[in-house]
């Protein structure tokens, strides 16, 4: 990239003077580090905080993380969503203390082995943590080098993908990762923002080649949203509701409602919500069902006091907080 020291000086000064002040802006501890990228990994800023927090003072360290069961996993991430990267973050944690003592390494190639841990993941700790000069490109920096170069290759393929990368490489510092890196992001936060960019407030316009910022970045079309229906059985003894522990990689040890096994046709659900899921819109309903004869291996009664501290489906829990509030 043309100019590379100059755009790195005014990204800098423009950091010190606007870069906000973040939890994990505070810190260089690498395992608070990657706690922080896993969790925002789809998930607003404004979000992640008190979860952030909250995951911390549970799990300080990645040997407690990793002698923690998934079900304690499960419980402090619930709210978040996308559970698997709770999973994985889990799991990754466990591979640094069998591998390496509980001390993650500076290299990023074996950050980049751990479990959940992407490319840009990879990067991102590397350079928060140890200051090593790494590319990183989240969402916020692939938009703002896409109109840096003025790049019309969808940023989701391979060659638009690989465009970014040699253009974030090319703008590197000798050493100082951690602040490149955290300006390139801030800048795509506060300025070069998906819609309506503050152009005239931009501290690299005069190196910036897009003379159209709001057509970039492109990428290929979205998949058509397909329309999922859910019917659960609302099944309850007093106090006490029935729950079902759930398989399979995205619900895997959750619980929820259980499964309606016989036709609805014709009933009223008792509530109802809709929720996305991966290219779907999930709509679910409620229906009262009487207790099985038998439990299944999966299924187990919760009283109403014990839900706040099970890991609870999101969509679920909203359910049964809409039913609770009609009792």
């Amino acid at each position: 990239m043309r100019n590379s020291k100059l755009v790195r000086q005014r990204l800098a000064a423009w950091f010190r003077a606007n870069g906000r002040d973040l939890p994990w802006r505070r810190t260089t501890d690498p395992y608070a580090i990657m706690v922080s990228e896993f969790m925002l990994q789809q998930t607003q800023v404004a979000t992640v905080i008190p979860f952030f927090e909250r995951w911390l003072a549970r799990f300080p360290d990645f040997a407690t993380l990793a002698a923690a069961t998934e079900a304690e996993v499960l419980a402090v991430w619930q709210g978040l969503g996308y559970y698997s990267r709770a999973r994985n973050l889990h799991r990754a944690a466990q591979q640094v203390v069998a591998e390496f003592g509980g001390a993650l390494p500076r290299d990023v190639a074996e950050i980049a082995r751990l479990p959940g841990v992407g490319r840009y993941t990879a990067g991102a700790v590397a350079s928060f943590a140890f200051d090593l000069a790494v590319p990183a490109i989240d969402g916020n920096i692939a938009r703002v080098l896409a109109r840096l170069v003025d790049s019309h290759e969808p940023i989701d393929t391979k060659a638009g993908a690989e465009i970014l990368w040699r253009a974030a490489e090319s703008l590197l510092p000798k050493s100082g990762g951690r602040e490149h890196n955290s300006a390139l992001m801030e800048l795509g936060a506060l300025i070069c923002t998906p819609a309506k960019p503050q152009c005239l407030l931009c501290p690299v316009r005069e190196n910036c080649r897009t003379r159209d910022p709001d057509s970039l970045p492109i990428k290929k079309p979205r998949r058509k949203i397909v329309a999922m229906r859910e019917d659960c059985a609302w099944i309850a003894r007093g106090r006490r509701i029935l729950h079902a522990q759930q398989p399979g990689p995205r619900w895997r040890g959750l619980w929820k409602l259980p499964a309606l096994t016989t036709s609805v046709n014709g009933h009223e659900p008792l509530t109802f919500l809709t929720y996305p899921f991966t290219h779907h819109r999930v709509h679910l309903s409620i229906f009262r069902a009487p207790a099985p004869p038998r439990l299944a291996p999966n299924e187990q009664w919760f009283l109403t006091a014990e839900l706040a501290d099970i890991a609870l489906a999101a969509p679920h829990r909203r359910a049964i907080e809409q039913m609770l509030s009609k009792l």
